[in-house]
């Protein structure tokens, strides 16, 4: 009898293994979030410009944990010290040992702070080095590696991962991925695109940075449009992996369909913004990122996203450059500028209040009780904040409105919105305020240009005519200057001194420029 039921045991428990091993290739269960929290608060931080100095990312880092956040993803990009790749770190670089000192701080404040570290494409900082300009997709654009130029063995990104790896503790590193257009360009990524298809080229190369990422006993996170649009070979990434669905206010699922990648077991995070196209130096749509927050982020707990990144985007990611013969990079220019992080503590504050709450977070209600506790507003004037900010953030288009009837009254609108906020008397937290006036004052300084350089490329322009523009120009370029000391007073501390002259000299370029084709100087 004893035998038997040994036998009988043996094959119980050899059932189970079976079952186990079933279930282990089955599809694994969607981890949703079912609390209605947040396991991972984030915040974005874009150093591809108009990097802070180091005591200015501590302030800023102690007033998000001071709001709940709990998690930095920093894109550092140039501004890494990288140690065996000295070449990619630019002028501002930070030492090593201010990173350090950065992650340790943030940890002691409750702050995870997880590296981004792109490897696919946005990586022009990379490729226009000589050094790797072997590895570009395309000769004549340095923005995205060649997924078939590079081998396990002797990969570039597996040093810059270690290299990340050696100075941040998080458990994450981020991979970038998003956005590669170029991807099947080449003519041998164009043959294995059509023979395998795109999501094999794409996945092939991410399994690789993947794989790499879990080595070093990491876990790996990525942007999830690419793989959205091209989802077919997603089950041979690691499962571990965790994908992004940026989302700055479009419809949901606009990339492809999410809860397919779910039902494999793939774990979400979402990400809005605060700072994202079209805003440059003279249009910020406050409306479309508050919108964003109350619209995105309910969704993301509703879809089980187990956390939310709010990105914020210094600028467009797309760059111009200087080029030589043989395709190379003699210098590189950003396209599209944004105004600085320290100017939108009121977006943060709004976000940290819509992470907190269930119900989806009233814009109005919020800037409102934001401008009575913050700057000692009333409420009628709170209200009276609220529209100078959302009024139409209307952008032209080659010197034309896209909706207004004309420059005039893009300016007229602006106008009203200057004079509100000049009007307001806050008696707390001025200098945050003083940002709100000065971006208003940017934009308004833009459109009186751009009724001037209307003129000048108008049918009727004639270089006889020129004089009679040059003196609104010259009157232009004077409140220019003043513009430029207030924007250096209102930074000064939380940007590098380079990085205010260098905003300050781009955003005057076509000032400038349009003058010195006008007064003709031959000198």
């Amino acid at each position: 009898m004893k035998t038997l039921q040994r036998q009988k045991n043996k094959i119980f428990f050899l059932l189970i293994l079976i079952l186990l091993v079933a279930v282990k290739g089955m599809p694994q269960p969607i981890q949703l979030n079912t609390s209605g929290d947040f396991k991972v608060k984030g915040f974005h931080i874009d150093l591809r410009i108009q990097v802070m100095t180091m005591p200015a990312l501590k302030s800023f880092a102690k007033e998000l944990a001071d709001f709940g956040i709990n998690t930095l993803v920093m894109e550092w990009e140039a501004s890494y010290p990288y140690k065996n790749n000295a070449t990619i770190s630019n002028k501002l670089a930070y030492t090593r040992e201010e990173i350090k000192s950065f992650v340790s701080y943030c940890n002691s404040i409750g702050i995870d702070v997880i590296p981004l570290q792109q490897c696919f494409g946005h990586v022009e900082y990379i490729l226009r080095n000589d050094r790797y300009a072997g590895l570009r997709e395309d000769p004549k654009a340095p923005s995205q590696v060649c997924p078939l130029k590079t081998k396990p063995d002797s990969l570039l990104f597996a040093d810059l991962f270690t290299d990340m790896a050696s100075l941040h503790t998080s458990k994450y590193i981020h991979i970038g991925g998003d956005e590669t257009y170029l991807l099947g360009h080449c003519a041998e990524c164009s043959k294995k695109a059509a023979t395998e298809g795109k999501s094999k080229l794409f996945v092939d190369y991410i399994k690789m940075m993947c794989d790499i990422v879990v080595k070093l006993g990491k876990t790996p996170v990525m942007w999830a449009d690419i793989l959205l649009k091209h989802p077919e070979a997603a089950s041979e990434l690691p499962k571990q992996t965790i994908f992004i669905d940026w989302n700055y206010g479009w419809k949901t699922n606009y990339f492809g369909d999410i809860s397919g990648l779910q039902t494999q077991g793939f774990t979400f995070w979402g990400s809005p913004a605060i700072r994202s196209h079209p805003d440059n130096w003279y249009v910020t749509d406050w409306q479309k990122h508050f919108n964003n927050q109350r619209d995105f982020i309910p969704y993301a707990r509703k879809a089980g996203y187990q956390g939310v990144v709010m990105t914020s985007w210094s600028t467009s990611g797309l760059y111009g450059f200087t080029w030589d013969v043989g395709n190379e990079v003699i210098g590189m220019e950003q396209i599209r500028n944004t105004y600085p992080m320290s100017g939108f503590r009121i977006l943060i504050a709004s976000y940290a209040q819509a992470l907190k709450q269930q119900a989806p977070i009233d814009p109005e209600k919020f800037v409102v009780s934001y401008a009575k506790e913050r700057f000692g507003l009333s409420e009628n004037d709170g209200k009276k904040l609220w529209k100078a900010l959302t009024f139409p953030p209307e952008l032209l288009v080659y010197g034309k409105p896209k909706t207004s009837k004309s420059i005039a009254e893009m300016r007229e609108s602006n106008n009203i919105a200057c004079n509100i906020l000049n009007e307001l008397k806050p008696s707390a937290n001025t200098k945050e305020f003083e940002h709100f006036r000065l971006m208003a004052d940017l934009r308004n300084l833009y459109l009186t240009f751009e009724e001037v350089n209307a003129q000048y490329n108008s049918e009727n322009f004639a270089r006889s005519k020129a004089k009679e523009l040059i003196p609104e120009l010259e009157k232009l370029m004077k409140e220019s200057k003043i513009l430029d000391q207030r924007f250096t007073g209102l930074n000064k501390g939380f940007l590098y001194d380079s990085e205010i002259r260098d905003q300050n000299r781009i955003r005057n370029e076509q000032l400038n420029v349009v003058y010195q084709r006008i007064i003709g100087e031959r000198d």
